[in-house]
């Protein structure tokens, strides 16, 4: 079998304050989102900033870091790897997806008067261990309808 790799990288900004739960088993899960931006040329020659959204979901103690030191305009270095869900919404039937980063790795970059964060400039860094079991292909639907239609339990986590 061929060696494949699914890592992404990002630095960014999150977007909103972390959603933060815990599954029926009592391990905590975060969801939050974060922005990445670049510039590239129109057609006109001028620059044009345009920002990419990425939906990132944390277990454990990441999770736990993400709660005490995470909030709206934090900036952040983040490892991890893509992972894509589908579900069957239930008002319309119809097949739902979204697409996710799961984080392995955590470095908080905002000093305490930036996203106010609460860490130091260079902040903690904390990495998840790592597994093997597949993680659940379900749900991926809006923050709210995402919240309602799955509940995590776990199962679901992927290590």
């Amino acid at each position: 079998m061929a060696r494949s790799v699914n890592k992404v990288i990002l630095l960014g900004n999150v977007g909103k304050d972390p959603e933060i739960r815990s599954t029926a088993g009592g391990n905590m899960v975060a969801n939050f989102t974060l922005a990445t931006s670049d510039s590239q040329k129109d057609a006109q020659g001028a620059w044009q900033e345009r920002t990419e959204w990425h939906n990132l979901v944390a277990f454990k103690r990441t999770a736990e870091i993400v709660r005490d030191y995470v909030k709206k305009g934090s900036k952040l270095y983040i490892e991890g790897k893509i992972t894509n869900r589908s579900w069957d919404d239930k008002e319309s039937g119809q097949k739902r997806y979204k697409t996710e980063i799961l984080v392995n790795e955590l470095v908080l970059l905002s000093g305490r008067e930036e996203g106010g964060s609460g860490a130091s400039s260079g902040g903690y860094s904390r990495q998840q261990s790592g597994g093997s079991a597949a993680m659940d292909q379900r749900p991926a639907a809006g923050n709210d309808e995402y919240a309602q239609s799955a509940e995590i339990s776990d199962d679901d986590i992927p290590f």
